[in-house]
C-alpha cells in the first residue's frame, strides 16, 4: 500500500464522518446499546468500553453514549439487534466484508445487495472472502516536530503491539484484537495521541481496482456505508 494514500485515506475518512454526524451517531449508539445489555460496567465488559472508545473516536457526544446505555438498562432493553455479516466482491474482484445490525434482515439483505449489484459488484456466500482479513487493532500517530521516534516505538513495543510501521506522516501501530485496549491504554499514559484507533478486519493481501472501475467502487461503498444498518465496510482495494 502506498504510505500518503493510507493517511488521506483516514483524513477524508474523518471528512466524511464530520458531514454525516447525525448517521454516525445512530450507528455508534446502536453498537453501545447492543454491547451494553451484556453489562453496562465498561470497565467489566470489554465489548462496551471498545464501543464507547469508538465512539469519542468519532467524536460523538457523552448525552448520546449515555441515552445508548440508560436505554441498555431501561425501557429499551427488550430492543434487538442482530450482528449480520455479507461478504461479496466489488469490481474487479475486490473482495468486501459488511457488518451489520439489525431487526430485519429482510430489509436489510435486498438494501447491501442492491449496493453491490448496482455498481458492478456482487454478493457472495458465508466464507467466500471472510478469510483473507484479520481481525487487528490498529493506532495511528501523526508525526509532529516534537515527536520522538524512539520512545513511540519502544512505548508500543513494551506495551504488546505486534507490528510498528514508521513512514515520513507518522506511525501505525498493529495489535492482537485481544491486547487492542491494553495497548490504546498504555501508550495514552505516555501521553501519545491517536488520529485514528480501532479494532478493524484487516486484509491479507491487496488488489488493485481496474482502471475505469474507481468510480463505481467509490459509490458502492459510499452506498454500503449511507445504509442505516450498515456499522463497518471492509474491503482490500490498494490506496495507490
Amino acid at each position: 500500500m502506498a504510505g500518503h494514500s493510507k493517511w488521506n485515506n483516514i483524513k477524508n475518512r474523518k471528512g466524511a464522518q464530520d458531514a454525516k454526524r447525525g448517521k454516525i451517531f445512530q450507528k455508534m449508539s446502536r453498537e453501545i446499546f447492543m454491547a451494553a445489555k451484556q453489562g453496562a460496567d465498561p470497565d467489566m465488559n470489554a465489548t462496551l468500553r471498545l464501543a464507547i472508545e469508538k465512539a469519542k473516536s468519532a467524536n460523538v457526544p457523552n448525552d448520546v453514549v449515555k441515552r445508548a446505555l440508560d436505554k441498555a438498562t431501561g425501557a429499551g432493553a427488550d430492543e434487538n439487534y442482530e450482528e449480520v455479516i455479507y461478504e461479496g466482491y466489488g469490481p474487479g474482484g475486490i473482495a468486501v466484508l459488511v457488518y451489520t445490525l439489525t431487526e430485519n434482515r429482510n430489509r436489510t439483505a435486498p438494501n447491501v445487495r442492491v449496493a453491490f449489484t448496482k455498481n458492478g459488484g456482487n454478493l457472495g456466500a458465508s466464507g467466500s472472502v471472510a478469510y483473507m482479513f484479520d481481525r487487528k487493532g490498529r493506532l495511528f500517530i501523526e508525526r509532529t516536530e516534537d515527536t520522538d521516534e524512539d520512545m513511540i516505538m519502544l512505548a508500543a513495543l513494551e506495551a504488546g503491539a505486534e507490528d510498528i510501521e514508521s513512514s515520513e506522516d507518522g506511525f501505525e501501530i498493529v495489535t492482537e484484537a485481544a491486547d487492542f485496549l491494553e495497548v490504546k491504554e498504555a501508550l495514552e499514559k505516555d501521553g501519545i495521541e491517536f488520529i485514528s484507533a480501532e479494532i478493524e478486519m484487516i486484509p491479507s493481501m491487496y488488489n488493485d481496482i481496474p482502471e475505469g472501475s474507481e468510480e463505481d467502487f467509490e459509490k458502492m461503498i459510499e452506498a454500503l456505508e449511507d445504509d442505516d444498518d450498515v456499522q463497518d465496510v471492509y474491503h482490500n482495494a490498494s490506496d495507490n
